[in-house]
């Protein structure tokens, strides 16, 4: 249960840092900026941000369904991840970490199938809100790609969560969204230097983030792949 736990607020802080990351971020900018259409209506700009957090968390749900239940399912992989996940987590979270850091870099574009679609999404009204959300939880780029499948894969493997931590990890990257959806039907006059304070602290984040990922990889290769401490 605990180890649950551990997993769900993993999932929902790499949600978090996957949100406020440079080309998710200017994904979730552009459903604000569909959002803001609604602006004076408080009831439907609420909505329309919670319809995009559904479609976002939706996919990342079904993500989690086809890779971690089909991994799952195969008996000698199961077999194979249940005795070597922790020694695998390891190298995992030190790679991660050192994209996170900058150390690695790796080019992965995901804007056009979002470019594509954004028009389209017009056209559905309230219900494209949720359309915008899944297109942008599958753009990935490199630092999402990064902790969705290098971090939130392994730790729901681990965890034996398929729908759960996913859901988790997708309610984390529409947070921003909620929360200056909720701005905007205040009525806030201060959105852009949130945003600003946003991409600031954002780096600091992902630094930090990064160097802990690091810390535990080294940790964990250490205690299960060397043994150093048993």
């Amino acid at each position: 249960m605990q180890e649950l736990i551990i997993g769900a607020l993993s999932a929902l802080w790499l949600g978090i840092l996957t949100s406020i990351s440079p080309c998710p971020l200017a994904t979730n900018i552009a459903a604000i900026s569909f959002i803001d259409r609604r602006i004076g209506r408080t009831r439907l700009v609420l909505l329309t941000g919670l319809v995009y957090t559904l479609g976002r968390m939706l996919t990342y749900a079904a993500l989690g369904i086809l890779l971690v239940a089909g991994t799952m399912s195969i008996p000698q992989v199961s077999h194979v991840l249940q005795k070597y996940i922790n020694k695998i987590l390891g190298p995992i979270l030190i790679l991660v970490g050192m994209i996170l850091l900058e150390l690695i870099q790796i080019n992965i574009s995901g804007s056009g199938l979002s470019a594509k679609m954004q028009k389209r999404a017009e056209s559905l009204g309230i219900w494209g809100a949720g359309l915008l959300g899944v297109v942008f939880a599958l753009s990935f780029c490199p630092i999402s790609a990064a902790l969705f499948f290098g971090s939130l894969i392994p730790v729901s493997v681990k965890c034996n969560s398929t729908v759960v931590l996913p859901a988790l990890y997708g309610i984390g990257t529409a947070l921003p969204v909620l929360v200056f959806a909720l701005l905007l039907a205040l009525g806030a006059q201060s959105l852009g230097r949130a945003f600003n304070k946003l991409t600031q602290i954002e780096l600091w984040v992902r630094r930090i983030t990064g160097g802990i990922f690091i810390i535990i990889g080294i940790y964990y290769c250490l205690v299960y792949v060397f043994n150093v401490f048993q």
